[in-house]
């Protein structure tokens, strides 16, 4: 009984010890370049309320 076991169990644990998976860590052989090139387009958008539009218009003699 425990030789019958004992085959059952030996074959399963080969098998799991076989499928450990391995982890490695390698420095790479070219430095890694991270390419930043970024274009930041903005617009900025002023209203003006029309009274203050007219104070500052040309015909007031402000400027």
């Amino acid at each position: 009984m425990r030789l019958r076991m004992l085959c059952s169990i030996l074959p399963l644990a080969l098998l799991a010890a076989a499928c450990t998976p391995t982890v490695q860590l390698a420095m790479p052989n070219e430095p890694i370049n991270i390419n930043l090139n970024v274009k930041i387009e903005h617009e900025i958008y002023v209203k003006v309320d029309k009274a203050l539009d007219n104070i500052i218009s040309e015909d007031s003699g402000l400027f």
